[in-house]
């Protein structure tokens, strides 16, 4: 009855005896799972539920009430022959037809005389008897009076197996029942009792590897109660469906996903999509002219086409408007509330295919280890206006077989963005994920993502969409490349302004320590470290009081020491004076808004000076400036309007210091500030900030205080400032004239003529 030499599961399992090519019942054990194997048994399982039963071993053996029934209907009389088993199967089970009766008889003495023939003695036999019969009656009332019908019942058991729970399988089998043996409790205990294999056939697919862990029938049931559950949230069921990368060739994917639609199956029940992610390059010279070419071919094709770099944006305020809010307490509840949010398409098949992959893919988070109901529903909402602002562009007047495509430069940088991409590959919608820069991870995964991978990388952050902007490198330009990452990635070496962002760390020192670290360059200063791609730069906080041994003259010997190429020499206080004209004062009310700097506001007015900076000069002074209020380190910040003064101060910030700034190597030697004061006069607040800032920026900043007085000390909210108090208070020095050194420690720095200024 079992075709030994065909390794697969037939298709005729799921067809009615008269339409099978053998028209005979199968067997089957499955020692092993993969995608292939998921699907049989999903596709069994529902076979089941219709008409059929589900074993899971081992089989318990009947109770006593059980038993006691038993031999209030038979007695204890046993006789192995055929008349008293058809006898005994009339009394017990009475709603059997004669035929079928006849039947379970026959291969019910078959059984017993084969369980004899090993040995066993008659006591063994009766006991396989009493348990045949009540697994048949209680567990199997339900399909016995179906055996031998044209569409065969059907039985699918799983987990361990023993010599009786055998005998039961073998008995259905040979009366006309399909059965499915799951073994995902391992092989060793079948192969012990069919050594030959012989009473079922064997199905070892290509790549089949062992059971999930936590594989089992409840697992399936499970599955089955949750299938049911997201049914209820389907509008409906459509007439077509996906047939996701079935179609792929994937040795060129480009290639793959030029195909039209209607040339990549012959169903046409099926749209035809894919969801493909390709890491790395193929190759490094033609990557991008490649892709430049790609988009222009589909634009020019008609394709609907959304390309996404970087990141998708979030929704605006707007978009969440149409978003229904509340506390919701189940995924169902998300479901139901968040699925109206949903513009869904006119077309009654997009319409049911739009609910049924929204539906499936939130079921599918929810489960998601560490998922709360909060954090279902953000992803929910973000799902639904993603879907709603970038549905339209992809899905309007869709038809059959067409398939639009999205392009994700970059690759998922959030469950929100995978979970938004996993729905849209359920729809007619090619899905194509670039990470060719190979430090980047996307965190996409799906059973059916299609994923190519590449040694070669490249850092593009833009599509190329116009040939003006794409850049191709040379064989040398590459070979370069990567002779750097060789040199400095985990080396300790680092190329000239390699990093673009910085976290500055204030040490706390001796006083004699500031004379060793001053003229050290960052990297080899103590916690100096560089964790993805941030800087952390170590730098000099401090106020020196006093003067060493009395001594003016060499006092001001060691100033001059520590003055460098790129030191800013303030030598008398306030160095910005609030009564000075700032021209980003007079919109200092506008410049900030929900305790951030507006930037695009900021770069449109006429007044601001920092145009000509490099962009990633203008976000590191942005960025900080951000950084200085929300610290509010600077007393009366966001408490009586310090953070405008913060502001437009340091959106006025002098030429020389603008171009330390932007000369400044995060992993090389820092800029300076010396603010010397040797009077009364008080430094501004203006100047407290300007410091802190600075600090903030990574320069070095030292307060020489000969008087001891307080200085920035009295607008800080926090002990920040490092002091040193050393020798004698001394009054009224006359700061000398101080001369910038002929040769210059930090000769790799660029020079900066003019910095020391006097009276400043």
């Amino acid at each position: 009855m079992i075709d030994m030499n065909n390794n697969e599961v037939s298709e005729d399992l799921f067809v009615p005896l008269s339409k099978r090519s053998s028209k005979e019942v199968f067997f089957y054990r499955i020692p092993g799972f993969n995608d292939e194997i998921s699907k049989i048994i999903d596709r069994y399982y529902a076979a089941v539920r219709k008409k059929g039963a589900i074993l899971t071993g081992k089989l318990k053996n009947p109770d006593e009430n059980q038993v006691a029934y038993f031999l209030q209907i038979l007695g204890s009389e046993f006789r192995l022959d055929r008349s008293f088993l058809e006898e005994s199967l009339g009394k017990w089970i009475a709603q059997l037809s004669s035929n079928r009766r006849t039947v379970l008889a026959n291969e019910l003495y078959d059984t017993l005389v084969d369980f004899r023939s090993l040995g066993k003695n008659e006591a063994m036999i009766k006991n396989l008897y009493v348990r045949l019969m009540c697994w048949i009656y209680y567990k199997l009332g339900s399909i016995i009076t179906h055996i031998g019908d044209d569409d065969a019942p059907k039985i699918l058991y799983g987990g361990a197996i023993g010599r009786h729970e055998l005998c039961l399988l073998r008995l259905l089998h040979k009366c006309n029942c399909d059965v499915v043996f799951l073994q995902y409790c391992g092989e060793n205990e079948y192969n012990a009792l069919d050594p030959k294999g012989t009473m079922s056939k064997r199905i070892s697919l290509p790549d089949m590897g062992a059971y999930p862990e936590d594989f089992d029938i409840k697992s399936i049931e499970a599955a089955e109660v949750q299938r049911k559950k997201r049914e209820q949230f389907y509008i409906g069921e459509a007439a077509v469906m996906a047939g996701t990368n079935i179609w792929l060739k994937g040795d060129n994917i480009l290639e793959d996903l030029r195909t039209i639609p209607v040339s990549r199956g012959d169903d046409k029940r099926v749209f035809y999509n894919s969801l493909v992610r390709v890491e790395g390059v193929w190759d490094k010279l033609s990557y991008q002219n490649d892709l430049y070419t790609f988009y222009t071919e589909m634009k020019n094709s008609g394709r609907r086409i959304v390309l996404l770099e970087k990141r998708i944006p979030m929704p605006t305020n707007s978009e969440l408007e149409g978003v229904e809010r509340g506390s919701f307490k189940t995924k169902e509840q998300v479901v139901t509330a968040l699925l109206r949010s949903v513009r869904l398409p006119v077309n009654e098949d997009l319409k049911k295919i739009f609910a049924r992959a929204y539906v499936d893919v939130i079921f599918e988070e929810a489960e998601r280890p560490g998922m709360t109901m909060q954090r279902l529903t953000t992803l929910a909402a973000c799902v639904s206006c993603w879907l709603n602002r970038y549905g339209p562009s992809l899905f309007n007047s869709w038809t059959m077989p067409i398939v639009s495509l999205l392009i994700y430069l970059g690759g998922c940088r959030s469950a929100h963005e995978a979970a938004f991409l996993r729905v849209l590959s359920r729809l007619p919608c090619d899905v194509l994920i670039l990470t060719p820069n190979l430090n980047e991870k996307c965190l996409l995964e799906d059973p059916k993502l299609f994923e190519l991978k590449y040694t070669d990388s490249v850092n593009l952050t833009e599509y190329p969409t116009e040939m003006s902007a794409v850049q191709i490198g040379t064989v040398a330009y590459h070979a370069e490349r990567e002779l750097d990452s060789a040199l400095y990635e985990g080396t300790g070496l680092y190329r000239d302004y390699q990093y673009k962002k910085a976290s500055s760390v204030v040490l706390k020192t001796m006083l004699e320590e500031i004379d060793i670290l001053w003229n050290q360059e960052m990297k080899f200063r103590p916690n100096f470290t560089v964790v993805n791609g941030v800087v952390s730069v170590p730098v000099i906080f401090a106020k020196v009081s006093g003067v060493r041994d009395a001594q003016p003259n060499k006092y001001w010997k060691w100033v001059q020491s520590l003055l460098t190429d790129n030191t800013f020499l303030i030598q008398s206080a306030p160095f910005i004076d609030r009564r000075n004209f700032n021209p980003m004062g007079v919109n200092s009310a506008a410049l900030i808004k929900d305790g951030k700097l507006r930037r695009d506001y900021v770069i449109s007015l006429r007044e601001y000076q920092y145009r000509y900076l490099r962009k990633e000069t203008q976000d590191l002074i942005f960025d900080k400036i951000d950084l200085l209020m929300s610290s509010r380190l600077i007393s009366g910040t966001f408490k009586n309007g310090t953070e405008y003064i913060i502001a437009s101060t340091l959106l006025n910030l002098p030429p020389d210091i603008l171009k330390l700034i932007q000369g400044f190597d995060f992993t090389k030697f820092n800029p300076k500030v010396i603010y010397i004061n040797t009077r009364e006069t008080s430094i501004s607040l203006e100047d407290a900030v300007l410091t802190a800032f600075l600090s903030l920026i990574g320069f070095d900043v030292l307060f020489l205080v000969p008087t001891g007085y307080q200085t920035v000390e009295g607008y800080f909210e926090k002990n920040i400032l490092d002091e040193h108090k050393v020798g004698e208070y001394m009054y009224d020095l006359q700061v000398p004239k101080l001369k910038m050194p002929k040769t210059s420690v930090q000769k790799s720095k660029p020079k900066f003529g003019g910095l020391f200024r006097k009276g400043q």
